[in-house]
């Protein structure tokens, strides 16, 4: 047998390389239904202007849900579908949870729809503990446009994220005269003509962050897809509630609540939204932001088995695995 060598492990000046079990978790898989159908996403005034508002609401979301409960069965012998709910209490915080969601589960029941799940804004920045936002900030990849130098920070440090190449700034006189010098911003894959989007992720004032709403809900997204970890662990799992009374408090409400026990699973192959139109520059920012996560890929590895094992076809990009219905009206 031939002398160890510097490279042979066990040779003597060769590092030794110890590793805890505990520094490289296993990524936990986590159920998924067919789709996951959102049912809402309020802000407070439309909770100020009390339950009318929220029948209204209700009223039009019920043809699409039916909809998409006929639509999911395509393919599908039993199709799992569950339904969500979000309510911010992130940017205002409006009466209490022993008010409020007494009064949406009323109005959802009168049109005929049930909210499986229920969730608050705020757990799509921190939720357990956990900095969800900070965390999904962190799997950015800026994506450079053609003919880019690097000069400009990444998003991380600037607050923003474009699709595309920014238009070139001049200012005072040297923008007078080089009038001729301006380039339009440039969408990275357009299609012929662009649609140019830079998408503010948050901001700080007084030391204190506050993430954008395109943000937390790209959050959302990721959450309702099944693919946020932390350390190998789901992030916003449901808690179960029992019938009993909600609390006074925000804080003391669970980020995510299981209301119907014999709901499918929170997470999906599939997302759809069914949303007032005023939403529709929020979830372009969203797709936006899609286009630029590196999800874990341990947890689209495990998606995209069980899809396999569904026979089922899930697209690659994470933006394309999500929908939407826009009715009129804000």
């Amino acid at each position: 047998m031939p002398p160890a060598g510097p490279g042979t492990p066990g040779a003597p000046g060769t590092p030794r390389v110890y590793r805890e079990t505990a520094a490289q978790p296993r990524t936990q898989a986590v159920p998924l239904a067919h789709v996951s159908l959102e049912l809402g996403h309020l802000y407070m005034e439309d909770f100020e202007a009390g339950p009318e508002r929220l029948a209204e609401h209700f009223a039009q979301v019920k043809p699409w849900a039916e909809a998409l409960h006929t639509a999911a069965a395509v393919g599908a012998r039993r199709p799992r579908v569950s339904t969500c709910f979000l309510i911010d209490d992130y940017f205002t915080r409006f009466s209490s949870p022993a008010e409020l969601v007494p009064m949406v589960l009323a109005q959802a029941e009168k049109a005929g729809l049930t909210i499986d799940y229920l969730a608050r804004e705020s757990a799509c920045a921190v939720a357990d503990g956990i900095a969800t936002a900070e965390a999904v900030e962190g799997r950015l990849v800026d994506s450079p446009p053609p003919g880019s130098d690097g000069s400009r920070p990444p998003a991380r440090e600037t607050g923003w994220l474009a699709n595309g190449q920014r238009s070139a700034g001049t200012t005072g006189r040297e923008a007078m005269a080089h009038v001729t010098g301006w380039q339009p911003p440039r969408e990275t894959a357009a299609r012929r003509h662009s649609v140019f989007l830079d998408v503010e992720l948050w901001d700080e004032r007084d030391g204190v962050r506050t993430w954008s709403c395109p943000f937390l809900a790209a959050v959302w997204q990721l959450a309702r897809l099944g693919l946020l970890r932390h350390l190998g662990e789901p992030v916003l799992r449901p808690a179960p509630w029992a019938d009993e009374p909600f609390p006074r408090e925000w804080a003391d409400l669970p980020p995510l609540i299981r209301l119907n026990p014999a709901a499918a699973p929170f997470s999906a192959y599939r997302t759809c939204s069914v949303l007032p139109s005023r939403f529709v520059p929020v979830e372009h920012a969203v797709r936006v932001l899609l286009d630029q996560v590196e999800a874990d890929p341990e947890a689209l590895r495990q998606t995209a088995l069980r899809a396999a094992g569904e026979g089922l076809a899930v697209p690659d990009e994470i933006a394309d695995r999500i929908s939407y219905v826009f009715y009129w009206g804000t």
